[in-house]
């Protein structure tokens, strides 16, 4: 029996290591298609919001959690269930504006960066761009517009890598008149 969970776990680390180079691969790719790396930057958000639009489906489908209420229920679903579900990982939750519009996620070990060292050349490239994206796509589909930027980041030096977001508005569906 325990042959089997030990399989398990190096089969979710290959996974999570070859998940990792690919992305690498990816901005490798970026930064030799675009000139600077603000470029890259919005491209790998642009991405990120692409998956996130999809993503979302099946985190609600997968997850069976219900609709949250407040933004700090939002908060606690996106890093207790959603980034333990796809990273691995359980960010903290910190640093709350106090309208309770503005939270911070701190990200103890981002698998992003793992094998990762950023050359000098491209020191304003947001590396982990990929995950603003997805967090702005997937909350846009369940009505919530939100800014989503890196803070802090281990790769440029931080001590934590942060994820600030914002709560902008609720989007209101717009159905067709007469199909209300």
């Amino acid at each position: 029996m325990s042959r089997q969970s030990n399989r398990t776990t190096e089969s979710k680390k290959m996974n999570s290591e070859l998940f990792t180079l690919t992305y690498g691969a990816l901005v490798t790719q970026l930064c030799k298609d675009y000139e600077n790396d603000e470029e890259v930057n919005k491209q790998l958000d642009k991405m990120g919001y692409n998956i996130g639009v999809r993503l979302i489906e099946d985190f609600l489908a997968r997850s069976s959690v219900g609709r949250c209420h407040d933004f700090r229920e939002t908060a606690d679903v996106i890093a207790k269930v959603a980034f333990k579900m796809y990273l691995g990982i359980t960010p903290s939750v910190t640093n709350w504006s106090p309208a309770g519009d503005e939270f911070s996620l701190i990200l103890e070990n981002n698998p992003l960066v793992d094998f990762v060292e950023l050359p000098d050349n491209h020191s304003n490239l947001v590396y982990s761009n990929i995950l603003c994206g997805v967090l702005r796509g997937a909350l846009e589909m369940v009505q919530m517009a939100v800014d989503v930027r890196f803070a802090q980041d281990t790769l440029r030096g931080d001590n934590v890598t942060e994820i600030r977001m914002k709560f902008v508005k609720r989007i209101e569906e717009n159905l067709p008149a007469g199909d209300e």
